[in-house]
């Protein structure tokens, strides 16, 4: 798929450039921003007991934190030391000792705690197990425990049996191993956390490039002419790309944020790792478009619009027309669709002049090589894979794919999860391939054992099908989770809980406790102690943004109670379920597990080879779609019209979505965001708008709909007007339950809101629910 290997990393610019310095006053004193030093030396405190081994993980392993692909303190972008706060922040689940046996004595006691004091309390130590009216945990022993499991899955109808991986430093040889277990097992209800955030990715990327990854590298940051992020502030999420976008910078490419809020972490960045904007910090973005949120379509609409009116002034203006001719189909179909759109209904969708639009449009239409960037603030609506499609059609009608600096990149949150799907963890897919009859005859093949031919379900279909009734085929009776926290991390927490009690057996495979683990079962609540990758025999591997794979040994130190590798829980309970069978999904080491995994996935040969610490390979060149090229069947990309989305609002509703703070996932690890000193209870509302509603800053205010009820205070910032953002999970009560993309299956995570002071809403509450309700009315809301 890819000729052009990837050339290692390249030298970073250090020479000094005052146009680019953030401020004057050194390391940024008196500004809101991240204390890196601060933060450090926190990390440094809290690992005070385990210090040795603590250094071992940061400079041997594979970095557990976002998918960057730090292995050691080095990567393959850029020369240098590269290390982040979000790495810091994650390494102490690694280096933490066991929780002491007092708290598992009194449930009543850890239900009072949040999940960043249960996370405090330690890792777990060994087998645990609470049935219904218990009031703590038992210890039990791993036959007990497994053999229980065992038992409630031969009772059961493999229909009734789902599995869940969630990204925490989750390796390839566990995806693969939980995705062959599923279905040797005889389901298809297995689902992973990288799906919840990126299917739409996977589904737009196959079906208008044939790819289900990044096309680039980081590298093509480096000197592309525009390097362009949609709905994604990777100097939060992926602080070590900061780096990267320094030396764009420094290299003369300009960086462009389509986004609601003007972030501020996008505006001015102090990156640690480079002294001069340690000392006085980097001016990253170069120019904010504030879409609607679910605007984005409508804006991309309108880029295309312009294009194809400046073509009909001036062939070749605007459109890579020699790329398209050879490389594309569809372009007749979507100039008529573009053309045939309204300035006025563009406009309304996504917020912005035709003339703001217009600069955008000029700006790639003059960019010879531009690399576009995206993450959950496309994805995760109801229309995300349509938002993805549109991205990946301006790449094509100005022919940016396939070569250096240019590219689409879905960048992710979490180490490996790139790999998830790969390895089969989802119930769209196969080891290799998608769930179809030819991925079926070719998988069966290697397996020994046929494959269920029926279409899983997607983990939050699981979750809800625990509330079907008694003999119905698809009611969720065992759910097994490794890792996960569906109370913080799906819409409508309280129904989650409810999903979750309605479950028979339910099974928490973690390294440590969350609030969903104390949730009662009908029958009992089994915990497992998970092993992290850096203790896993045999070492482990993952796959970056980048399909970089690379390899993290084993790191000696210190091992936790019973805790064992997860791959190795899933083969001891497949052999108890079909011991007659066992020796069909049986791996004896890590090593066995890569060797089939390179024949599963053709994509991956090479994987076997990884054995020594900073062993890599990328999987499929340096740019996926080669010289235009693309893995279709017919070698060519297809362009496709898009329709904008409904984004109806009654008068005085607002469009709300979810954003995050200093976490890792819904690990939180700070009540302030160090970018904009918000807490996790600030709403926040433009000035104009709170005005209108004589709203100050700071007042106690409730955003309300039919789904549920916010209460927070008004925090005054630069997003788009009309558009209100909430910190996530604490923002969950207002999304609607059930509501999944057409396409890729993933969780609506925007709606609609009214927004009213506390004390009005107070006293006005009997009267608000009698109104017309947001589900009496017709909004598509993203």
């Amino acid at each position: 798929m890819g000729k052009t290997k990837h050339k290692g990393p390249v030298k970073l610019d250090t020479s000094l450039k005052p146009s680019l310095w953030a401020s004057m006053m050194p390391m940024g004193l008196g500004k809101i921003k991240p204390h890196h030093i601060l933060d450090t030396m926190k990390v440094v405190y809290d690992n005070r007991d385990n210090l040795g081994y603590a250094y071992r993980i940061l400079t041997q392993g594979v970095c557990d934190g976002c998918a960057l692909g730090v292995s050691g303190l080095y990567d393959q972008t850029l020369t240098g030391p590269h290390l982040c706060t979000t790495r810091l922040n994650v390494l102490r689940l690694n280096t933490m000792p066991a929780m002491e046996d007092k708290w598992l004595e009194d449930v009543s006691v850890l239900r009072r705690m949040s999940s960043v004091e249960l996370r405090k309390l330690g890792r777990i130590p060994y087998p645990l197990s609470r049935k219904p009216g218990e009031t703590k945990f038992t210890r039990i022993t791993w036959n007990d425990a497994l053999d229980r499991i065992a038992n409630k899955i031969k009772g059961i109808s493999p229909k009734q049996l789902a599995f869940f991986l969630t990204a925490r430093g989750i390796t390839n040889e566990v995806y693969y191993t939980a995705a062959k277990m599923a279905r040797f097992l005889g389901t298809n209800n297995i689902d992973n956390a990288s799906r919840i955030c990126h299917s739409p990715s996977k589904t737009a990327l196959k079906r208008s490039l044939g790819i289900g990854a990044s096309s680039c590298n980081y590298q093509d940051w480096i000197g592309t002419d525009v390097l362009v992020f949609f709905g994604s502030v990777p100097a939060n999420n992926q602080p070590v790309s900061t780096k990267y976008m320094y030396a764009a910078k420094k290299a003369g490419t300009k960086i462009i944020l389509i986004n609601p809020y003007k972030e501020p972490a996008m505006e001015k960045y102090w990156i640690p790792s480079v002294p001069e904007s340690a000392l006085f910090g980097t001016k990253l973005a170069d120019d904010f478009y504030q879409v609607n949120i679910g605007g984005d379509i409508a804006f991309m609409n309108g880029v295309m619009k312009h294009w194809f009116e400046m073509e009909e002034a001036n062939p070749g203006s605007a459109i890579n027309r020699e790329f398209v001719r050879e490389h594309a189909n569809g372009i007749e179909e979507l100039r008529a669709h573009v053309m045939n759109l309204a300035w006025e209904q563009i406009e309304q969708s996504s917020g912005l002049s035709r003339e703001r639009l217009k600069e955008f449009a000029l700006l790639l239409a003059n960019a010879k090589s531009g690399v576009f960037v995206w993450s959950m603030g496309l994805t995760q609506h109801r229309f995300g894979t349509d938002n993805i499609s549109s991205v990946a059609n301006l790449a094509i009608l100005r022919g940016f794919l396939g070569r250096k600096h240019c590219g689409v990149m879905p960048i992710r949150g979490h180490s490996g999860v790139q790999g998830s799907g790969e390895m089969g963890a989802d119930p769209f897919s196969l080891p290799g391939g998608d769930f179809d009859e030819k991925n079926w005859t070719r998988i069966e093949k290697l397996w020994k054992f046929p494959i269920p031919k029926w279409q899983g379900d997607i983990v939050g279909i699981s979750l809800e099908n625990a509330l079907l009734p008694d003999g119905h085929e698809r009611k969720t009776r065992l759910f097994y989770t490794s890792g996960g926290n569906f109370l913080e991390t799906m819409p409508d927490p309280g129904f989650m809980e409810k999903c979750l009690r309605s479950v028979e057996l339910r099974v928490h495979q973690d390294i440590i406790f969350n609030t969903s683990t104390l949730v009662d079962a009908k029958e009992e609540v089994i915990v497992l102690p998970a092993m992290t990758r850096y203790e896993q025999p045999g070492g482990g591997t993952s796959t970056s943004t980048e399909r970089m794979v690379y390899f993290s040994a084993e790191i000696e130190g210190p091992r936790i109670g019973e805790a064992r590798a997860e791959w190795q829980i899933y083969v001891d309970l497949a052999a108890r379920v079909h011991p007659e069978k066992k020796h069909l999904m049986h791996f004896a080491s890590a090593e066995e597990i890569r060797a089939e995994i390179a024949q599963a996935n053709p994509n991956y040969d090479g994987i076997q080879h990884l054995k020594k610490r900073g062993d890599v390979f990328q999987w499929g060149g340096a740019w996926l779609c080669e010289d235009g090229v693309c893995p279709t069947p017919d070698g060519r990309a297809n362009l496709l019209p898009i329709e904008i989305p409904k984004l109806d609002k009654p008068e005085g509703h607002f469009y709300v979505t979810t954003r995050r703070g200093k976490q890792f996932n819904s690990m939180i690890y700070s009540d302030k965001d160090p970018f904009n000193n918000a807490d996790r209870y600030d709403i926040l509302i433009h000035p104009e708008d709170a005005r209108e509603l004589r709203i100050a800053e700071g007042e106690s205010i409730v955003v309300y709909n039919s789904y549920g009820t916010f209460q927070g205070r008004a925090k005054f910032a630069d997003t788009r007007r009309g558009n209100v953002q909430v910190y996530w999970p604490e923002g969950n009560v207002l999304i609607p339950k059930g509501v999944y993309e057409a396409y890729a299956g993933i969780p609506e995570y925007n709606t609609a809101v009214k927004i009213e002071k506390a004390d009005s809403f107070t006293a006005n509450k009997d009267l608000k629910y009698k109104e017309k309700t947001i589900d009496d009315l017709e909004i598509s809301v993203g």
